[in-house]
């Protein structure tokens, strides 16, 4: 970061110097070319006022300007475009000069100017002509450097500018970027530390992101060492019980009448160790954020209705009364998580229900919105326990849960399938009244 940050700041130093040198040059040249048609005014009105052109009669042998004026060029010519006289060239081997524009302009208006580039002497030259009293033209002209030679003659020094400037630059955006790191640091330094304030009122908002993501990651990681310790500890059991079994089957030291409770506890023990492996198997399919399960829209009632019959087994089995009641509604959704939806919600009032009780499963519409409703008249949840009863393996009665066979990821998986499918899940629930789970869709 320090790095791309001086990088930046030379960056923007080295173009604001040359949009400077070039600005600068562009404005000294304008002026320049101002300066030099000045001078060619002026030295035109002298000559003009020597009155050694007053006459085209006059010894032009007799003018003798190139010693005077040896970087100052001048023309008299005549008024058919015949050159009279000029310092720098034999007027017998110049051609007429009536097509030159400034000479042109000069019989039409009195004045002409006109610059002519010479790419190959990488120079201009400036033309200034007044028309005398006589009707000749008087011409004067000069040699300049063109603009692009001006900027190459300077370029040495602008090298040398810029160096110098990136070199402070250097020195400057390294106290910079220290100076505006450090609060950063100290941040990074203090961030679990909830007094300390940023000494950047900007960084506020980051600070509190960055602290709240912390906070998250490191939630995540315990839930992930709490989870590896109960998937542990929930497998150790039943494989403990397995293989105590198996060892006493193996060694004969089970009398004949206990060897088939021993092979219905090993039975037993396996099915929930496959229960606890489908379980753990669904949560981490859910917890894939590169798979996105197929939606489609879905008969929410017709769904409920074909789980009913392996669940009236169960209840049937447990001496409790399932009903269901319901309309067709149709939701957007996944068909097998629904079902798993169904089942789980459904499986757990009938697990943590009294013999004699009922549950009652119902699909309405309530306020436009898709409900699905499961209330039971079991041992029901304490108001303390209801925000822990979506953690992985948490149970309320954990010995009344594994006596009925539950994993204790029922409704962590309910909860990732609610959350998946942008609906809300609602618990009402009281010691010895019973509980109302409702999902809103």
């Amino acid at each position: 970061m320090k790095k791309k940050i001086n990088e930046r700041l030379v960056g923007i130093a080295v173009l604001a110097i040359a949009a400077t040198v070039a600005g600068i040059t562009f404005i000294y040249y304008s002026l320049f070319q101002k300066q030099v048609r000045a001078d060619l005014t002026v030295s035109a009105k002298l000559l003009k006022d020597t009155r050694y052109f007053e006459s085209v009669d006059i010894d032009t042998n007799s003018i003798d300007l190139s010693t005077d004026m040896s970087e100052l060029r001048v023309t008299w010519v005549g008024e058919d475009g015949t050159v009279l006289y000029d310092n720098d060239a034999s007027e017998q081997m110049l051609s007429n000069h009536n097509d030159r524009p400034e000479i042109i302009e000069a019989f039409e208006k009195g004045i002409g100017e006109s610059v002519r580039r010479s790419d190959t002497m990488n120079k201009n030259t400036f033309y200034y002509a007044v028309l005398l009293d006589n009707g000749t033209v008087l011409r004067v002209a000069t040699d300049a450097q063109n603009l692009w030679s001006v900027f190459i003659s300077g370029i040495p020094i602008i090298a040398l500018i810029i160096l110098i400037i990136i070199a402070v630059c250097i020195g400057i955006s390294h106290l910079l970027t220290q100076q505006l790191l450090n609060p950063i640091e100290m941040m990074a330094e203090n961030l679990e530390n909830s007094d300390y304030e940023s000494p950047y009122k900007e960084l506020d908002p980051f600070m509190h992101m960055i602290r709240a993501q912390h906070i998250d990651i490191l939630s995540a990681a315990k839930a992930r060492q709490d989870f590896t310790a109960n998937v542990s500890h929930e497998l150790k059991t039943p494989l403990t019980a397995i293989s105590g079994y198996a060892q006493l089957l193996e060694g004969d030291m089970a009398l004949e009448d206990q060897k088939k409770h021993f092979y219905q506890e090993i039975r037993k023990n396996a099915n929930r160790l496959l229960s606890l492996i489908n379980d753990i198997i669904k949560l981490s399919e859910l917890d894939r954020k590169d798979h996105e399960p197929a939606f489609d829209e879905i008969d929410l009632c017709e769904t409920v209705e074909e789980c009913m019959d392996e669940l009236t087994v169960n209840a049937n089995a447990r001496n409790v009364t399932l009903s269901f009641e319901g309309e067709p509604l149709l939701v957007r959704g996944n068909k097998d998580m629904l079902k798993e939806l169904v089942e789980n919600l459904t499986q757990n009032a009938i697990r943590y229900n009294n013999p004699g009780g009922s549950v009652e499963v119902s699909v309405k519409c309530s306020e436009g919105r898709p409900v699905l409703m499961v209330r039971d008249d079991g041992i029901g949840i304490p108001v303390s326990e209801q925000h822990r009863i979506f953690e992985r393996f948490y149970r309320v009665d954990k010995s009344r849960s594994k006596e009925t066979g539950g994993t204790g990821l029922g409704l962590a998986i309910v909860k990732h399938i609610v959350e998946l499918h942008d609906a809300r899940i609602k618990v009402d629930s009281a010691p010895g009244e019973g509980t109302t789970m409702t999902v809103v869709f």
